[in-house]
């Protein structure tokens, strides 16, 4: 084999020796451009990359892996040969030995890192003298690995071991693709966080316990009966377990592994955990309490929860499905017994990382910890992380263990003493939540503002679909005729977006316009490993090739549909915006009148008209210099880039052809009805396209669903059930009606009904429970306190009257003896 490879390897550096001689090489100049020749991730679809530009500038294969490392890897399109000593360096810093396979491809090893999202990497192939070759490396929440890349296991039973009625032995499996030897060994990893909470002194810590087995078969599967931890093992709560190649040492660092989910080490804590684990838990779970009295109140800083299943789902710019309880997953609420869904804040709280968890029940009402244990939770640390990883409470998964589920298992899933898990993480209800305004763009293309105005706009060129100065949020959308240049209408078929110093994302059809092609930063994007992404500034979600979601630290979220050849782009702002937005999709102020408003300040005065209408549309063209789109291919570059922003040749048709003869006439009649059906029929009958009408049909359907969904709901909050009584309700908005009963032995005072207003009051009078007997002795005590002030005051009066008839009587006897 490397008869056939020293050839190649020998013209390649005889290449890369002329290109750098001529000032043409990508060595060390990836991302940038010299005069006659690019390392820009563009010059490839343009052809005018420099000629080791992919011997330079890697791509691997896969392109992303568990943030605890392990990953093998291989760069394509490079070669080495067998005496080649790879190296590969991650973020600058963190280094991990590869190797030359038999055809003489390198290899790189993932190293276990603290942060999620794409890590740059750097290669050698001198053993570390020389870094000249680039890539990036996916690193991905454990939570969000596909399950063939982790160990499986009961996590029930390894996680509740040695709590009553659960013990034996303990079984894992693995793919045993995912470590490339003949023996393994099986070794127990802990993970905690050392240092005074939100000072500098507060580091997060992985580190190799002991090993579970040495020179075990690579047979996918391990069995063992766990027993309490030795030499202070047991101290570690929370850690995983790595499966890596035996030819190691114990403990290795960043080595190719495999490894399970964290999860409670219940398996290895002491006996005494398993002589009694209610009162082990107990005990920890009065630490937590004590601990958390001490910290930052972190509640004050996260965002208010969505009052319904229907709004949480519709926010897509600020909330996203907990993949532990995913209603299109089968609800398997672990954590949540009685939610079939729940969603996360995206965004973590600026000061503290904290998160915000929100929990819906089968009728859409958010379940909340006051009424039960599977209710919504506030998170000390979110779950996924937030910028800048790498220390706590900002380390992806683990630090929300280490302060939020820990806990959980100590005060509510080994013992019963949630009230002190809910005192520090209560519910937050919903009444300051307040829903974001939709403005969508779809079919040839029609437009619905955040206010509500509808109307058409068919130029051909880019545009600001909305700008924001204040919020430094700018979206752009690119038009393009309908079926290229046969018919006067246009369509959207790019959207770009950037937020602050954001990577720019940018969305549009590919060349066949059968799926949607992302790109970050001129780059393009593949989802075919992993559906989310955390990007510089921006999170970007895509769970099939005609769905995209893009979602800003603002809350701005923007959802891309792909419906007929055709995008459909939605805009969500929170109230946030309001005042601050500008473009195509109006101005955001609840007030439809000055909706349209032209980027030179003049204000559409007859939205039916569709020639001012066009006038406003053209005025919001973008220039060269504001442009967010890539330019990648000779049609963009000359359609686009070297032409105005607004191609004023092109004119469209302005209004639906009025043709009894057309042949299309009847079946757009039969498609279109209802609300929105002019946009349906011009889509039709402008755009020559059954199919296209359809899609614009269910496109415009959709946004009635939407803004149905994001309708603002009265919330009255939560209502308490009476001391010494119990309440029937839990559903707390607008017309919901709670009912309190008082324990056997107390009488109910005040109203037994409740019915949340529309004001976001509970009607009614205050409600008590007062023993029965307190009452009887109450009125049994008055009446003869009653009684006996009646006969005191009788006492008083006849003694006086008594004392007046004898004084009386010593007079008369006194003037008798006087005369």
């Amino acid at each position: 084999m490397e008869r056939h490879t020293r050839p190649v390897v020998i013209i390649l550096l005889l290449v890369s020796c002329i290109c750098r001689t001529l000032g043409q090489t990508c060595e060390g100049n990836c991302g940038a451009k010299s005069e006659s020749c690019s390392c820009l991730p563009t010059c490839v679809s343009l052809k005018t990359c420099c000629a080791d530009y992919r011997e330079y500038c890697v791509e691997t294969f896969p392109y992303s892996g568990s943030m605890f490392g392990g990953t093998d890897f291989v760069v394509l399109h490079a070669t080495f040969n067998q005496s080649s000593q790879i190296v590969c360096r991650f973020n600058d810093h963190i280094k991990t030995v590869g190797y030359v396979d038999e055809n003489s491809r390198g290899h790189c090893i993932s190293p276990l890192l603290y942060e999620t999202g794409w890590v740059p990497f750097q290669l050698s192939s001198d053993n570390g003298t020389t870094f000249n070759r680039n890539g990036v490396w996916l690193s991905v929440h454990t939570g969000k690995l596909e399950s063939r890349y982790k160990t499986s296991f009961n996590s029930t039973q390894w996680q509740y071991y040695g709590t009553p009625n659960v013990g034996g032995t303990l079984k894992m499996m693995w793919n045993t693709s995912s470590v490339r030897a003949e023996r393994v060994n099986i070794e127990l990893w802990g993970y905690r966080e050392t240092g005074e909470p939100y000072s500098e002194s507060w580091q997060a810590k992985w580190e190799y316990l002991y090993s579970l087995a040495r020179d075990h078969p690579n047979s996918g599967t391990f069995t063992f009966l766990p027993k309490p931890a030795e030499n202070g093992y047991s101290n570690w709560e929370l850690g995983c377990v790595r499966i890596s190649p035996s030819t190691y040492p114990d403990g290795t660092w960043n080595v190719q592994a495999v490894w399970s989910e964290d999860h409670a080490l219940a398996w290895h804590l002491e006996e005494k955990f398993r002589q009694d684990s209610a009162a082990w838990a107990l005990s920890k779970c009065l630490a937590w309490d004590q601990l958390e009295d001490q910290l930052h109140d972190f509640l004050g800083e996260i965002i208010d929860c969505p009052c319904t299943l229907a709004q949480a789902r519709a926010d897509t710019g600020r909330f996203h499905t907990d993949y532990g309880c995913d209603i299109e997953k089968g609800s398997v609420c672990t954590y949540h017994p009685g939610s079939v869904h729940c969603v996360r804040a995206i965004q973590a709280s600026p000061m503290y990382g904290a998160g915000q968890q929100c929990c819906y029940d089968s009728t859409g009402a958010q379940v909340l910890t006051a009424d039960s244990i599977g209710g919504s939770t506030p998170d000390r640390a979110h779950d996924w992380g937030s910028p800048p990883y790498k220390k706590p409470p900002r380390v992806p998964g683990q630090s929300h263990w280490v302060y939020d589920v820990l806990s959980f298992y100590y005060c509510c899933l080994w013992s019963d003493n949630c009230h002190f898990y809910f005192k520090h993480r209560p519910s937050s209800d919903c009444r300051t939540y307040q829903p974001p305004n939709p403005g969508v763009v779809f079919g040839d293309p029609h437009f619905i503002t955040f206010d509500g105005v509808s109307y058409s706009f068919n130029g051909k060129g880019e545009y600001t679909l909305v700008t924001s100065v204040e919020k430094q949020l700018t979206v752009q959308g690119r038009t393009e005729p309908v079926n290229g240049t046969l018919i006067n209408a246009t369509k959207l078929s790019a959207v770009a977006m950037r937020e602050g110093s954001s990577d720019v994302i940018e969305v549009r059809l590919d060349n066949r316009q059968n799926r949607l092609e992302v790109l970050q930063n001129q780059k393009s994007l593949s989802f075919t490993e992993q559906s989310w992404m955390d990007l510089k500034g921006v999170f970007v979600f895509s769970p099939s090739q005609t769905n995209v979601t893009v979602m800003f630290p603002t809350g701005a979220g923007v959802e891309v549909r792909l419906r007929e050849r055709t995008i459909t782009a939605t805009v969500l702002l929170p109230e946030e915006f309001k005042e601050s937005t500008l473009g195509l999709l109006g101005k955001m102020n609840g007030d439809a009148k000055d909706d349209l408003l032209a980027s030179d300040g003049h204000l559409v005065t007859n939205q039916s008209n569709p020639e001012e209408l066009f006038s406003f549309g053209r005025s919001w063209a973008i220039s060269n210099e504001t442009s967010l789109f890539t330019y990648d291919s000779e049609y963009l570059l000359d359609t686009y880039l070297h032409a105005a922003g607004h191609d004023s040749s092109f004119v469209p048709v302005f209004s639906i052809p009025d043709n009894p003869d057309d042949p299309l006439a009847n079946e757009a009649s039969e498609i279109c009805s209802g609300e929105g059906s002019l946009y349906c029929r011009y889509d039709i009958l402008v755009g020559r396209s059954l199919r296209l009408g359809n899609a614009t049909k269910v496109s415009f359907q959709s946004h009635i669903f939407l803004v149905e969904d994001l309708e603002p709901v009265v919330s009255c909050g939560w209502l308490s059930p009476p001391i010494n009584g119990k309440k029937e309700g839990t559903r707390y908005l607008q017309g919901a009606m709670v009912r309190l009963f008082c324990d056997d032995g107390y009488t109910l005072e005040g109203s037994e009904e409740h019915i949340c207003q529309e004001d976001g009051l509970w009607s009614g009078e205050p409600t008590t429970c007062v023993a029965t007997n307190n009452i009887t002795g109450i009125v049994v005590g008055s009446v003869i306190g009653s009684l006996a002030l009646i006969t005191m005051t009788a006492a008083i009066v006849l003694k006086y009257r008594n004392r007046k008839r004898k004084a009386a009587q010593s007079e008369g006897s006194v003037e008798n003896l006087a005369f």
